[in-house]
């Protein structure tokens, strides 16, 4: 193309631009403007990225040209969408529900691969080779409107799992048909086959266990959150998507898988997810619809008979067939008619089209010349289109179903305490500290209420406080960021008060709090004698829902969840707060969860499991007596794993004097990390000689009722 070049006050602009600084500034407005006009009228960002795109591209104003850059980012962006449905699907439901995504994979595969193949001998007059080819173009598909569908906030509804699950299949079926027609002039003997086989068994083996393996590992030994959780996810999925490409499949099959292997590994509450999603979302996908923008010609449409045939008919079946396997998916499943809708609009998407017209092109396959390529582009340009518009029109439905579901079950307003500790001469540990507590924070908060994080800093008068509130203002803005990162908002407090359960108590008071977490390591920082007091005392002063943690491993390692259950816990009213909070943190870690029941009925617990809907994973085990719990959690639980002990307050429905003598020594019975959790209580217990943390001390006393207390909020 000529190089136009227009001059605006004295500034010569050259025309198309190709200087990287203008192409990435070009791109920048595109992404910034063309979504915030069109979510005005309630389309889809996505689809006026592609729309702006074609009318700058080349076949339009001839303002960027679909050059070498723009098609390394549209990949990197291809690349990264896929990965992104990987590592955000909820993976105990994909795998509690794989039986649909199968159905659905075979059925989006099949049906058009079919009717396609028979459309093209009997009406094209294709070849058999040609004609499965052919039908392969839309046999495939690619989650184009999966950002709406993660907007929405239905990536976990069991429709659109089933359809992200399906894509890995229905994907590979199709690419197989490619491998096949493109090599028919070769020898199709049993080498082929066992070698396509053993590279495909490696690559999905060798993602699925290697990756996890790996990052248990670097997650452990990295010391903090940092960039580099990020840049290890980055290495891992280009890795993985380069390794697909080398066993001679397409990289987006293997970044779909990374992103299901690293599932577990990245909390779906937490800043590494975060700056995962914004990064995509900000920078590599919108490239990818920009670059599906200029490769849009429109004048296809008004070109050849044999362009316009073909574009109509890949069209009309992309279309038609979609909708009959997401239509007999749903009624095998009984979804609903939106459900039906949602999974439809995410399975007509197509990306891989043409990169499977141009290799059988390159292939010179019959049938595949300029006029499929025009057919296929017409294609691209339709369902890009569409498919946001569908998924937006029936996923907001979904959404609304879901949402109302969720006010109704919904009870009182959570909200979550988390005291710090001020000791200036751990202020670096403490800060570590911090850190943990407020990624169990995130795992247990309930994202229905949009309430911030509560964190109260209590210090004691004296020559030290200036010190301390110094140290705890540091500590408040190394929280702030972090918390920031996970996009939570965060209301900080500090106390000046002689009692430091009696500054925590009335912070939650004053706050309408529901949950309190406190820091074993944390409060350990302090004297011993006020470390057992102020845990106690905690537990005798409130009736909130209470969690006693230690978390020195990162939460995202975690590989099981043990719940230690003592017999007569399930009687307990506030047990339900307990079963809520296991649940949230088994869901955001991704671990199944293995429940002890000690001297009880297992069944008992697996009917209270069944009224929480959830997929997480839940196995029980019952052991007859105490004396056998130490000694099992001894031997069998690992530094990977995360033990809950259900316990109970004094004189509550659920105390036992054996819970607090296994609470004492539960710290000595693991290296890893563990949480206690103590149920809510309609009226204040008597915990005053609570065995599991105060035996050793001094018993506790009331709040004094003159110390002084002031409170400052940030």
């Amino acid at each position: 193309m000529a190089i136009r070049r227009r001059r605006w006050l004295r500034i010569t602009v050259a025309i198309p631009v190709e200087d990287p600084v203008s192409i990435f500034a070009v791109a920048m407005v595109v992404f910034l403007v063309a979504p915030l006009l069109l979510e005005r009228h309630r389309v889809p960002g996505i689809v006026g990225i592609v729309l702006v795109g074609a009318a700058i591209g080349p076949n339009g104003a001839g303002v960027l040209e679909r050059g070498e850059a723009i098609v390394v980012l549209g990949d990197v962006g291809l690349i990264y969408l896929m990965f992104l449905a990987g590592i955000e699907i909820d993976l105990h439901r994909f795998f509690d529900n794989i039986d649909q995504s199968v159905v659905f994979g075979l059925l989006s595969f099949l049906v058009p691969q079919v009717v396609g193949t028979c459309f093209g001998i009997w009406v094209l007059e294709f070849s058999l080779p040609t004609a499965s080819l052919f039908a392969a173009i839309f046999a495939s598909h690619t989650l184009l409107a999966y950002p709406v569908a993660r907007q929405l906030g239905i990536v976990r509804n069991r429709a659109v799992t089933a359809t992200i699950g399906g894509t890995v299949l229905a994907n590979v079926l199709a690419l197989l048909v490619l491998v096949v027609v493109a090599s028919a002039e070769a020898s199709l003997d049993w080498l082929f086959w066992v070698d396509l086989a053993v590279g495909l068994v490696v690559l999905f083996a060798g993602i699925w266990y290697l990756v996890p393996w790996l990052g248990r590992r670097f997650f452990r030994t990295l010391a903090e959150e940092s960039y580099f959780e990020f840049l290890f996810v980055m290495a891992v999925l280009f890795v993985s998507a380069f390794s697909a490409d080398v066993a001679g499949i397409e990289p987006i099959i293997g970044a779909l898988v990374a992103g299901l292997a690293l599932n577990r590994l990245v909390p779906e509450r937490g800043p590494l997810l975060n700056r995962i999603q914004f990064v995509g979302n900000a920078l590599f996908v919108p490239f990818f619809f920009l670059s599906i923008g200029l490769l849009v010609d429109v004048t296809v449409l008004s070109g050849s008979r044999e362009s316009i045939l073909l574009a109509a008919s890949l069209i009309g079946l992309t279309l038609v067939t979609k909708f009959a396997a997401a239509w007999a998916t749903g009624r095998l499943f009984a979804y609903a008619d939106d459900e039906i809708g949602s999974a439809f609009g995410l399975s007509i998407g197509q990306a891989e089209a043409l990169a499977i017209v141009l290799v059988a092109y390159d292939a010179g396959i019959p049938g595949f010349d300029a006029a499929m390529i025009n057919g296929a582009v017409a294609l691209i340009l339709v369902v890009s289109v569409v498919s946001p518009i569908v998924v937006e029109r029936y996923g907001r439905a979904v959404a609304a179903i879901e949402k109302r579901e969720t006010r109704q079950s919904a009870a009182v307003r959570q909200r979550i305490l988390i005291p710090f500790s001020p000791v200036p001469e751990h202020h670096e540990t403490l800060l570590t500290y911090h850190e943990s507590l407020l990624d169990l924070a995130l795992l247990v908060r309930d994202e229905r209420f949009a309430e911030p994080l509560h964190t109260v800093t209590v210090v004691r008068p004296g020559p030290e406080t200036e010190r301390a509130i110094t140290a705890a203002d540091a500590a408040i803005g190394h929280t702030e960021a972090y918390a920031a990162g996970a996009e939570v908002p965060v209301s900080f407090h500090t106390r000046v008060d002689h009692n430091v359960a009696s500054g925590i108590v009335r912070a939650a008071v004053e706050n309408q709090v529901t949950t309190i977490l406190l820091d074993w390591d944390g409060m350990h920082l302090y004297r011993q004698p006020l470390f057992s007091h102020t845990i106690r005392q905690v537990l005798a002063w409130t009736d909130q829902f209470v969690l006693v943690s230690r978390i020195r491993e990162p939460l995202n390692a975690v590989s099981r969840i043990v719940v230690v259950l003592p017999p007569r816990l399930a009687h307990d009213p506030g047990f339900h707060e307990v079963r809520r909070a296991i649940h949230r943190i088994a869901a955001g870690t991704g671990a199944p969860v293995l429940g002890i029941v000690v001297e009880g009925d297992p069944d008992q617990y697996e009917r209270l499991v069944r009224d929480v809907e959830s997929d997480v994973r839940v196995q029980f085990e019952r052991l007859p007596s105490w004396e056998r719990v130490g000694p099992y959690v001894d031997e069998t639980v690992t530094v990977d794993d995360l033990v809950i002990c259900a316990s109970a307050r004094r004189n509550s429905v659920g105390w036992q004097p054996e819970l607090g003598e296994f609470a004492a020594r539960l710290p000595s019975l693991t290296q890893g990390d563990f949480v206690i959790m103590y149920p809510p209580s309609g009226s204040h217990g008597d915990d005053r000689r609570e065995a599991d943390v105060s035996r050793p001390f001094s018993s506790a006393r009331p709040p004094d009722r003159g110390n002084r207390s002031t409170s400052r909020s940030r």
